[in-house]
């Protein structure tokens, strides 16, 4: 019942934030990330434990600035859901700022698979697909533990265009009946999900527990895979969404291939802007047969 009540006061507390401008909701953002710096131990520690592991050719100085600018944009991110799930449209396409190709699952004659990577600002992806093309789109979401947040993050990425959620539980059958019906298919599957119908491949020089699904569904349906990349610009200049050239030679036939593909293409994006991307995530956390913990 408090877990309720909590969720309907600070649901109403993002609907008012949503009315400020950008830059003061930005600024606000970054005070809670510094606050979540100090209050959130565990994820600090693992943040900061894949910023060693990932880049250590960085002193660990430079890797706490890291990790507090990590931080102070996951402050940002979770206050701009207020956005999200409450501005008007026309607000929302004056924030973003597309680039690249977006129409191309409109003029595609084969389905479409969106790769993307987790970014902070990842969820800024949907009203952007929503409000910038034709093509509907299908999704695989995590189901929220507390039923209040559950329901708001269902309405809150089912509000434009027409689109589907499905529940990991209920696995690929909804998604591939949803790309027969002509509708894109929005991955994101950069983390760790346990062994089934993983491998092995590198990230950053770290055998990292990866998915080969998302190349073998691409090859199977014979799916063009173009990756989004959301970047948070400075203050209130707003969100840059970018819509990526296809990968070459992906999918190539061979998951593995693809995978060891897909790394090297995502490690240059974050080196781009590593403190975007979500640290805070045990990527490293299943280990091969033998190896102890790196946690």
């Amino acid at each position: 019942m408090l877990g309720r009540l909590f969720a309907r006061l600070l649901l109403g507390l993002l609907w008012l934030l949503h009315f400020l401008p950008l830059p003061m909701l930005t600024a606000l953002g970054r005070g809670l990330g510094a606050l979540l710096w100090r209050l959130a131990k565990s994820r600090k520690r693992i943040a900061l434990r894949n910023l060693e592991l990932c880049f250590p050719e960085l002193d660990a100085a430079a890797r706490e600035a890291l990790a507090r600018e990590h931080f102070a944009l996951m402050g940002r991110g979770f206050l701009e859901r207020g956005l999200l799930w409450y501005a008007s449209a026309e607000r929302l396409k004056k924030l973003m700022h597309i680039e690249g190709d977006f129409g191309l699952a409109d003029r595609s004659e084969q389905p479409v698979m969106w790769l993307l990577p987790h970014f902070i600002g990842l969820e800024w992806s949907g009203p952007a697909l929503m409000l910038r093309q034709q093509t509907p789109a299908v999704d695989v979401y995590q189901a929220q533990s507390n039923p209040v947040f559950d329901k708001q993050m269902l309405t809150g990425r089912g509000r434009f265009g027409k689109n589907a959620l499905v529940d990991r539980h209920d696995g690929i059958r909804p998604v591939l009946r949803f790309i027969k019906q002509g509708y894109g298919f929005v991955n994101a599957p950069d983390m760790d999900f346990g062994q089934k119908d993983s491998a092995f491949v590198p990230f950053f020089g770290v055998p990292a527990c990866t998915l080969l699904a998302p190349a073998r569904m691409a090859d199977s349906q014979k799916m063009i895979v173009q990756p989004l990349v959301i970047t948070m610009l400075p203050g209130g200049e707003g969100i840059r969404i970018e819509a990526c050239d296809p990968i070459p030679n992906y999918p190539s036939g061979d998951a593995l291939a693809d995978a060891h593909t897909f790394h090297a293409w995502l490690e240059q994006r974050i080196r781009a802007n590593p403190a975007q991307y979500l640290w805070v995530h045990k990527r490293f956390k299943t280990r091969p047969p033998g190896e102890p913990s790196l946690y």
